[in-house]
């Protein structure tokens, strides 16, 4: 946590002198070694480089900007700096409602003591960090969502709105991000999805973390129908359960899987037709070459080699017909749940 030693420069925008001696006075009390600087009107805090303050105290009422067109230009200057609102008593409802505005805090200059306005300070200064971590998290989040190559959404529990839609998914589905805003998970399923839908969201809200939903058909705006393989998270968006949901298109992948699969079934029909109808005469072939070997022992040598010539051909031709058949058995199809 921050300490005195710590703040360096103090910057006081209030236009009544007396109440900057007096809140002056308290902050060299506690913070001895701060430099502090003074400005009187808007105009004259404008010029400054809000960046080299460590905290601002500011007077609500300027003479020429107040109120919370005051704060909101003042937020404008100094987002990442700690603003603690000074008051009196007669706007102490506007102060309270200034923190819900971005103020770090509110002191009322009538009870302003150097303990109390110490110890604001440094409170205000260590919220205004974890304050600035969260934001700069949140948009590291924006920027993953939105600059995700693959479609992306954001999807209430209960009503299935579309609460969020990344660039990836309004190009790829065809809607605009108004009316993507305006529709339901329902809106980019075929009919006949409707109860796989259901079904998959009462799944899906049994899990606590990631989880890979499976694959689903979608509809773009233009009527095609495509195949998703879905996975999701678990999210809350304002106090609404939802699920941030990356949807990755896997059509034509699947398409050449499919083309792939005729192929091999091809390749085993082939293989069935040389193993039973080609290979069936080949066997009666040598069958009958054997018999005239027999038959016609007493041919001359050189009749003999010819049938040997044609039975050595034909057992070569079965093992090749053997080796195409021992081949084609080894192709895997592929399986439909890898889709």
């Amino acid at each position: 946590m921050s300490s005195e030693d710590d703040i360096q420069n103090i910057l006081i925008i209030e236009d009544n002198e007396g109440d900057y001696v007096l809140v002056a006075e308290a902050l060299e009390e506690r913070f001895p070694a701060a430099e502090i600087d003074w400005v009187a009107t808007f105009k004259d805090a404008a010029t400054k480089t809000f960046g080299d303050f460590d905290v601002i105290l500011l007077d609500l009422s300027l003479p020429d900007k107040s109120g919370e067109q005051l704060i909101g230009e003042i937020l404008t200057l100094a987002y990442r700096i700690p603003i603690i609102v000074l008051t009196g008593y007669a706007d102490r409802s506007f102060a309270v409602k200034s923190i819900s505005l971005g103020m770090s805090d509110y002191m009322i200059k009538d009870e302003l003591h150097p303990d109390i306005l110490y110890r604001s300070i440094l409170y205000s200064i260590e919220r205004k960090k974890v304050f600035n971590r969260l934001e700069e998290s949140e948009h590291r989040y924006k920027e993953l969502f939105h600059l995700s190559p693959l479609p992306m959404w954001v999807y209430d529990q209960i009503s299935l709105e579309f609460l969020d839609v990344n660039e990836a998914a309004i190009q790829s589905y065809g809607y605009t991000r108004e009316e993507f805003l305006l529709m339901t998970l329902e809106d980019i399923r075929p009919n006949k999805e409707r109860n796989t839908l259901l079904y998959s969201v009462e799944e899906g809200k049994k899990y606590s973390g990631f989880r890979n939903a499976g694959t689903f058909l979608h509809t773009k705006k233009n009527g095609e129908v495509i195949t998703v393989e879905i996975s999701s998270n678990p999210i809350n968006v304002s106090g609404r359960p939802a699920k941030l949901v990356l949807a990755n298109d896997i059509t034509l992948k699947k398409a050449y899987i499919e083309t792939i699969e005729d192929q091999n079934k091809r390749l085993k029909d082939i293989a069935w037709i040389q193993s039973h109808v080609v290979r069936a005469p080949l066997a009666r072939l040598m069958g009958l070459v054997g018999l005239l070997e027999i038959e016609l022992a007493d041919l001359p040598h050189d009749k003999k080699q010819l049938l040997d010539y044609v039975l050595v051909s034909a057992a070569e031709l079965d093992e090749v017909i053997k080796d195409i058949n021992s081949k084609t058995q080894k192709i895997d199809l592929p399986d439909d749940q890898n889709f």
